[in-house]
Formats: C-alpha cells, structure tokens, sequence
C-alpha cells in the first residue's frame, strides 16, 4: 500500500510539473494576434519613419539595380468581377448602416446654424531671412535609387522599343506608365518654390490631417507614388492617415496586390470600396466620413507628388482660422517623361488667381494689383476667387458644417466652384500658399477615358453646372444661360435643402462676391452679350452642318453629318455679332478663305450677321458669305451669291438632355 502510495504522488508530482511547464511556455509563446519582440522592434522603427523597408522599386536596401514595381502590361490590364465582391460585402455593409453610420444625403439637412468658433490660439508665420525655417529638411532629400531614372524630377524619355506598351497604357490610364513603373515610387523631386519660402518659421503645434486620395481604376505606381510622396515628406505627427477610397475600380491590381502593400504602413494607409462607382464628387464625400483621426481633410488627386515642405504652409492658414480653406500651387508633371515644373501663365512670379469664363470654364487669371498690396511679403498665401478641385485642404468639421459637397452633384465637373462659392458667400475664405507645392500628372490624349455609369444618364457635369448657377449666382446665371443655351431647359433635380442652407447661413448675394472677391474676373471675362439666335449651324435643306471637330484655337471648322447633340456643333451669334463655341470664335483664316476657331475675348472678331429670312450668314469685314463644300467637307467664305444652295444655312435649337 505504502508503495502504491508513493508511486501516486511521484506521479502527480510528474503531471503537475509537466502542466505548470505547459503554462509557462504557453504564456511566453507569443499569440497569433500578438507582435513578436521583432515585430514590435520594427514597428516601433516603422513610428519614427514609417516607410515600406524596401526601395521604391521593391528592391532589398542596398540594391541598385533597377526595375519596374509592376511588369507591364501583364498585370495592369486584368479586370476582376465586381459583382462577386459586392454580394460577398454586401452583409458587412448592411451592419455598418444598421450601426448608424452618416447618410451622405442627411448631412446637409443636419447643420450648424452659426459655424464653431475658433477655439485655440496659434502664432502667425514669421519670415526671418537667412534662418532656415523650422520644417525646413536639415539634409537634402535621399534619392528613392540612387542615380535611377527620374530623380530629381530629371525627364525620363523612352526609346522607340517602348512605343507600342506606351500607347496602350496611355490609352489605358492617361499616362505613360511604362515610364512610370521604371521610377522609384520614393524618388526626390526639384524644388520650385520662391527662395524665400525655405525662411519662413511655422507653429509647431499644428493641426493633424487625413488625407483623402479618391481612385477609379488607376495605374499602380502613379498611385502609389502619390502615397508614398506623402508619408516621405509630411512629418509624422502631423500625419493621422491616408484614406484611399476606390471608387468601383475593376483592375486587378486594385483589390488583394492593394491590401497587401499598404500592411507595410501598419495601418496608417487604409482602403475603403465604394459599392459602386459614385464618381469622384460624391466619393470625396464618402472619403470625409470614413476619414475620422485628422483634424483636417487634405484632398489629394491619385496621380500627385507632394513637394519639400509642403505640410506647414498649407496647414498653418487653417490652424489661425478655421474657416479658411487652403490650396497648394499646382506644377505640372508631364505624363510622358515625368519631369516636373511650373504651370504656364499668371504673374511674374507664376502666381494666379482661379476663375472661370461664364460657361464655367475653368480659367487662370495672373494675381491682382489688389491682392498683392494685401501682402507683407511675395510668398504670404493669398485671396482665390476658386479652386480648381483637385487639391485643397479644409478643417474637417468645417466641411461637414458646410455640409460636404452637393449630394446633387454627379461624378465630376462644378464642384470646384460649388464648394469655392459655398465658402466665400458664406463667411469663409479661399487661400492659395505659394509656399506650399503638389504636382500634378494631367492626362494625355489618347486617354479612353472612363466612362459614367449608366444611372447616372447624359450631360452629368452639364446639369451639374446647371445645378450650381441655379443655387449660387443668382441674378448672374442669366450670364450662364447666355453661354451655355442649350442648358436653359436640363433638369437639375431638387434643390431646395440648398437653399434652405443659404439662408440659414444668412450667405452672402454673387453680386457681393463678384464685387468683393472676384471682381478682377470680368475684366479677364467681360460678361457676355445676349444671344440672337444659336444651336446647330445646319445646311439649308441637308443634314450637314458645321463641326469643329474638337478643334481649337486656329483649328478650321468642318462640315460633317448633323447629330443633334450638340457638342462640337453648338454654336451663337451674339449681338456683338460675334459667332461662337464656348470661348472660342469663329473667323477667316490666314487664307483669307477657309473658317477658323480661335480663342477670344468680347471685343474681337465681331463679324457676323445672321440674316434669319434670307438663310444668310454674312462676313462683315469682307462683305462676303459664309458657303460649304459638300464634297471636301469644307467651310469658307466667298462673294454672296443669292443663288447659290451652299450659301443658305438655317439655325435650330438644340436642347440637352
């Protein structure tokens, strides 16, 4: 028995301390969900400079060869199935609602009636010249690769091999990505900025932001280069996140490859997928409402670099008053070789004002006397009557208490001057900052653009247009409506909640912005004269008419098959006796025959008369008619000829839909 008794205990006393090892080991294993202590050491490094721990090129640290980040065309051009996506989301996204998340729809029904006060303290800028300011880089910025193609923003030009690969990516996403996937994604860029940008000193407590990148369908690395642009250049504790909504993309490169890559960031990138495609308007919107941690919303196009110290100057504005809405100077990224300079035009130290012509045509207009006189010194931000839309900065509440964008608004176009008007005829302020620089990749043509989904309909950027006179300029949409005639009788929908916000917000007349703020614009773009009759130009009894084939200033018009849709064939005659599309005029051209279009202003090339009863267009400065050649598809003038078919001509309305 004793025996039996001592063997129990031996064995228990084996069993427990076998347990109790199992407990210990179990409890300093690491759990899935828990970082290693390498994890936690990388993650701490990632802190301090959160950069992938690759090259821009997915290269090891130290590898100077070279290569595309994604082989072309083999990857870029794979579409995936959205319909699965969205039925495999579709519960998730039911939750979210049912959780109370925003209805974009009820934000602008839910404002403030009085927008918050400022409620901290920040010093003003101050420019001490010859002291290096206190975000200025210390060091010069590291190349992403060292002597690799396109650093310091140098052209990256592509032999005759490469022809065939570019025109397809051009005609894919709008820009040469084979040139692009050859340039690190972290690769330096020149400085543009006015010397005396480097000198100024800045609040260190600034506000944070979220930035907003909105994509649809876009090439990878002109996608992730803007991403990776921001995190090398904008000090981390400024940076609370980059938002990345996709915008319906279907290109395979978009989905898991995207995941995947942003992990490297530990969070601090994340993706967001629109359900379907809501264009860029009302996804920047969505963008506001999934991005929560930064006190202001920096909205970034998806093809951008961000420039050396770009963060303080554009930041600063909003942190003294946070009713101010900045805008950085745009430069100009070439779309083929990459290099990057400065926008053509405005003042002689490049800086413009944004306008508009009254067809709400974007415009740049060189930086006012005035406005100069404002300022202490030439690098101050100053006073914009509009942005272009692309790229700005907002206090996050402030938007919301402007009540985002119009959820009217469809994919693109207006909402520039929509959220421009909003802002300044309702007590805020519209700043562009020298001192603050994003490049910007424009598309080239050859681009197949990317189409509007079907819900939307016809003319969505036209009936936004039409939406945003009929709510902001008042008495002034007369001049819209002059420009642009076929508009008079589009649709716009409902916008009575908008006005409602007007005057809530006891929002100031366009007569007091246009006298006020954007008063110089009319001496660029006088207000247009009355129309005497427009719509197409159509050959008395045929079915051609006049076309400008999309071409401008010096382009000879064309007569081509009548479409009745307007477009390339609208035009008015004025009773400045002026011939016109858009801003464009017609006239003769050097031959002193064929009929050119060519840009004007209100006081050029008044040269025609209409003479309805007699099917007649006549050119005044010659005394001659305007005639066609069926057969050559040609317009011209020649001497009047009362006879003769080819010079009969009848105008017809035309209406879009």
């Amino acid at each position: 028995m004793r025996l039996k008794l001592g063997f129990i205990l031996r064995s228990l006393l084996v069993v427990g301390s076998f347990l109790g090892l199992v407990v210990l080991w179990s409890s300093l294993s690491p759990r899935p969900d828990d970082p290693s202590p390498q994890s936690r050491m990388r993650e701490e490094r990632d802190v301090n400079n959160p950069m992938p721990n690759r090259g821009g090129n997915g290269l090891a640290p130290g590898d100077d060869r070279f290569k595309p980040v994604v082989p072309w065309p083999h990857v870029e051009g794979v579409e995936v199935d959205l319909e699965s996506i969205r039925r495999k989301n579709k519960a998730k996204n039911e939750q979210e609602r049912h959780a109370g998340g925003d209805n974009q729809k009820d934000i602008i029904q839910r404002q403030y009636l009085t927008f918050k006060p400022q409620t901290f303290t920040y010093r003003d800028p101050v420019l001490r010249p010859g002291i290096l300011g206190n975000f200025e880089p210390k060091e010069p910025e590291p190349h992403g690769v060292v002597g690799g193609p396109g650093e310091k923003a140098k052209p990256l030009v592509l032999g005759p091999e490469f022809k065939h690969a570019v025109q397809a990516s051009i005609k894919e996403f709008g820009f040469n990505m084979v040139a692009s996937d050859m340039i690190s994604l972290d690769r330096s860029v020149n400085d543009l900025r006015q010397e005396e940008c480097k000198y100024w000193h800045y609040d260190e407590n600034l506000l944070t932001s979220s930035v907003v990148i909105v994509f649809h369908n876009e090439g990878w690395s002109t996608l992730m280069r803007t991403v990776h642009s921001v995190i090398k250049r904008t000090p981390r504790k400024y940076l609370a996140e980059i938002v990345l909504i996709d915008d319906f993309s279907n290109k395979e490169h978009l989905k898991e490859k995207l995941d995947d890559y942003i992990k490297l960031w530990n969070g601090l990138v994340k993706v967001f997928r629109n359900e379907r495609r809501e264009g860029l308007i009302q996804a920047r919107s969505i963008g506001a409402q999934k991005a929560k941690l930064g006190q202001v919303l920096i909205y970034l196009d998806a093809h951008c670099e961000v420039a050396v110290n770009w963060y303080a100057p554009l930041i600063a504005p909003i942190s003294k008053d946070r009713t101010t809405c900045t805008v950085p100077l745009i430069d100009y990224i070439d779309g083929n070789d990459y290099s990057i300079e400065p926008q053509q035009g405005g003042d002689e130290d490049g800086f413009a004002r944004g306008a508009w012509d009254w067809s709400l045509l974007w415009k740049r207009i060189p930086l006012s006397h005035k406005e100069k006189a404002k300022r202490k010194h030439r690098t101050e931000p100053y006073r914009s009557p509009a942005m272009a839309g692309g790229l700005f900065a907002i206090e996050r509440e402030f938007f919301f208490e402007l009540g985002l964008y119009d959820p009217g608004l469809q994919i693109w176009g207006g909402e520039n001057f929509e959220i421009s008007y909003k802002i300044w005829q309702c007590g805020g302020k519209l700043l562009f900052v020298p001192c603050s620089r994003v490049g910007h990749i424009y598309r080239l043509e050859g681009w197949q653009g990317n189409p509007p989904p079907l819900y939307v309909g016809s003319s969505p950027t036209l009936k936004n247009y039409v939406r945003v006179v009929e709510v902001w300029w008042d008495e002034y949409k007369d001049y819209f409506y002059a420009s642009r005639p076929e508009s008079k009788a589009l649709p716009y929908g409902d916008i009575s909640e908008l006005k409602k916000f007007r005057e809530d917000h006891n929002c100031k007349s366009f007569k007091w912005f246009m006298e006020e703020i954007a008063y110089d614009i009319t001496s660029h773009y006088p207000l247009p004269p009355k129309n005497v009759d427009w719509g197409e130009i159509r050959g008395f009894e045929t079915v051609y008419c006049i076309d400008s084939m999309g071409r401008t200033n010096g382009g000879f018009v064309e007569l081509g098959p009548c479409h009745r849709m307007g477009g390339n064939q609208l035009f008015r005659i004025n009773e400045a006796n002026q011939l016109m599309q858009y801003d464009q005029c017609l006239t003769k051209g050097p031959d002193g025959s064929k009929v050119m279009i060519t840009h004007c202003n209100l006081n050029e090339f008044k040269e025609w008369q209409y003479f309805k009863n007699l099917h007649r267009f006549t050119h005044i400065p010659s005394g001659k008619c305007l005639d066609r050649s069926e057969v050559l598809h040609q317009v011209f003038i020649s001497n009047c000829d009362s006879s003769k078919m080819t010079q009969k001509w009848e105008i017809n309305n035309i209406h879009s839909v």
